[in-house]
């Protein structure tokens, strides 16, 4: 199997675990739905996740960076299930919460139209454009990471993995993986790097999650706020 073939089949993959890990909030939504009130849950990750995709989609674009069909596909669809999110959040927030999730968004979408114009208009080669969108890129998913050493910092403060779901740690450890995979073939250090982290920082949970899960006690009923566990590493 050549390169080209291979890294399409590794990109497929990363396609679908990446989907699995952006629908994993559906149960809160549901949740949201079901009490018509967006109860204590934050739509914070939501629009930073909103922003990552765009950033991301257009990173992949051919005028920046050809050959990233796969990249583009996977935060298109993020970009489309987050905006649905935040629809629901919009939908059962005050008006408080709908006046911060319009001014925040109105944000995100000034910043992408410069970042976009910018680019387009200052530099003029594959390169320069791959390299300016990928480091803005990094950035916002190393941002991104604060939220899971959140969690961590709770499990060890608890020594508790009760609000520390294993199967999105792993599939986040998984979908990191595949992604370094596909951005060695070839080498793309702007998709590496943020996958290598997401790898490392998923790889801190597994072993906080073997660690502490015999002195977790299942039975506690306390209240349990929302686990933000989106360490998932764009694309």
């Amino acid at each position: 199997m050549d390169t080209d073939a291979m890294r399409t089949l590794v990109g497929i993959l990363g396609n679908i675990i990446s989907l699995i890990l952006f629908l994993s909030p559906v149960p809160t939504f549901m949740r949201i739905i079901k009490a018509k009130s967006v109860q204590a849950f934050k739509p914070d990750p939501y629009v930073a996740t909103i922003l990552n995709c765009a950033v991301w989609m257009f990173y992949g674009l051919p005028i920046v960076h050809p050959d990233s069909l796969l990249v583009i596909t996977i935060n298109g669809a993020g970009l489309i299930i987050e905006v649905v999110f935040i629809a629901i959040f919009f939908t059962y927030s005050t008006w408080a919460g709908r006046k911060k999730i319009i001014i925040i968004l109105f944000i995100e979408a000034v910043f992408v139209a410069f970042v976009v114009v910018v680019t387009l208009m200052c530099f003029h080669t594959y390169q320069s454009r791959s390299m300016i969108v990928g480091m803005i890129a990094i950035v916002f998913n190393i941002l991104m990471y604060a939220a899971p050493l959140t969690v961590m910092k709770m499990v060890i403060k608890t020594r508790s993995v009760k609000y520390m779901p294993f199967t999105l740690s792993l599939a986040a450890f998984v979908n990191s993986i595949v992604w370094c995979v596909y951005a060695l073939l070839p080498l793309d250090p702007y998709i590496l790097v943020p996958n290598g982290l997401g790898s490392l920082s998923a790889t801190l949970q597994l072993i906080l999650y073997a660690t502490y899960y015999g002195s977790t006690n299942w039975d506690d009923d306390d209240e349990q706020g929302e686990v933000q566990m989106s360490s998932k590493s764009n694309p």
